[in-house]
């Protein structure tokens, strides 16, 4: 993931935007893990509630599914079993 923070939104949205980018432009397939939050956490320098933050909104909005133990995985676009786009996105 490349990013440059922006100052007028929070760390964590802005990482909960560009995976939804990576999902919604094919980068991230259905059933893809992501990365770890410590190695993103890591990777960017951020704490890692920061990035737990932003993964929480994406689990939130079912554009990723979480397993104990297993991590993080992308769903498909329209969520699961959805016939419509998830939270507003196209």
């Amino acid at each position: 993931m490349d990013l440059e923070w922006n100052d007028n939104q929070p760390i964590y949205r802005q990482l909960r935007d560009r995976v939804v980018a990576m999902i919604l432009d094919g980068a991230l397939k259905e059933g893809d893990p992501l990365p770890s939050v410590r190695t993103v956490a890591a990777e960017y320098r951020v704490n890692p509630l920061t990035v737990l933050k932003g993964y929480q909104q994406l689990v939130d909005e079912e554009l990723v599914e979480k397993r104990r133990g297993l991590g993080r995985n992308s769903l498909p676009k329209n969520g699961p079993g959805s016939t419509q786009p998830c939270c507003g996105l196209a």
